[in-house]
């Protein structure tokens, strides 16, 4: 299969005293027709790559294709073929989204009409409101129409659903389902663990500026250790012990959160008799217990030892 993005060995550095070396000789790889997801802590270098992809920012050093063509040679070609909804984008006030998106489209030689753009995302009741009557899950959905109205080859999607409805995001993962279904190639960040299982064929997690996780959903969940997880929480530890809690059968991994333990287990009707035993010889009393399949939370968590929505939410 072909790529539609390659990097390689990039790094970005911002001047001061000392350096920021926001990306550090990242190497990625996205092939044609798969939906990407970057996942990363605030500040792991996550959206500065996406902005180097996007042409936004000038790498310090390394190798970066777009659709088989590099920035700095042939930035009219790429701009064409691609659609970008940043993070926060402003757009005019003064006009009506009809307007906006009209605007937009102007800018590419082929596309889709406004019209089927503004129905794309839902905003067909708001064709005719300025962008300043808008709420902020409206304005996420109308920068979405705007990128996808010039019907790119390649969308980025930096945080698309951030500040939607749960019935405004289902809606846009079908309108980025339908887009991918054409074979066109979708490259995203998201703060959302089930938005990312969902909607990504592969996820980079990425954490001081290198990539430390690659691979499926799927692939990535089976390199915890296991595909469930026991949560529980005690009433005072009572000698409990985390080298203890890892010998135990069909367990792989250990994690000590706030709120108590979460074992990677393989086998959870090995796993939990050989738990409530042990805990039961450590008069250890159990305050809480529920057991779940392991998701992409869980993965990053184990990589960079953060829970993504707290980062999110505590910046």
């Amino acid at each position: 299969m072909s790529a539609a993005i390659r990097v390689r060995d990039l790094v970005k550095t911002y001047p001061g005293k000392p350096p920021v070396e926001a990306v550090r000789g990242l190497d990625l790889e996205v092939r044609t027709g798969e939906c990407f997801g970057l996942l990363g802590p605030n500040g792991a270098g996550k959206t500065t790559t996406m902005e180097v992809v996007e042409g936004l920012l000038d790498a310090t050093s390394g190798e970066v294709e777009v659709l088989g063509r590099t920035w700095g040679r042939d930035e009219d070609a790429i701009r064409q073929r691609i659609g970008i909804s940043l993070q926060e984008t402003r757009l005019s006030d003064k006009l009506t989204v009809h307007e906006t998106v009209t605007l937009f489209r102007s800018f590419y030689p082929g596309g889709i009409t406004p019209d089927a753009a503004i129905e794309l995302v839902s905003l067909q009741e708001k064709t005719r409101s300025y962008v300043e009557k808008l709420s902020g899950g409206q304005r996420q959905r109308l920068a979405v129409a705007c990128a996808l109205v010039g019907d790119p080859d390649l969308l980025f999607l930096d945080e698309p659903t951030t500040g939607l409805d749960p019935q405004s995001r289902r809606q846009l993962w079908d309108v980025i389902r339908d887009y991918q279904s054409r074979g066109r190639t979708v490259m995203l960040t998201t703060h959302y663990m089930d938005e990312a299982e969902r909607l990504c064929d592969r996820v980079a997690v990425i954490d001081h500026g290198k990539v430390i996780g690659l691979g499926t959903p799927a692939e990535l969940i089976l390199r915890v250790g296991g595909e469930h997880v026991l949560d529980f929480s005690l009433d005072g530890d009572n000698g409990v012990s985390e080298a203890d809690l890892a010998g135990l059968p069909s367990v792989r991994t250990v994690r000590r959160d706030a709120g108590g333990y979460s074992l990677s287990v393989a086998e959870p009707h090995a796993a939990l008799p050989a738990l409530m035993e042990y805990l039961q010889r450590n008069a250890a009393k159990l305050a809480g217990l529920t057991t779940r399949h392991t998701t992409l939370e869980d993965v990053f968590v184990t990589l960079t030892g953060r829970h993504l929505r707290d980062d999110a939410e505590g910046t």
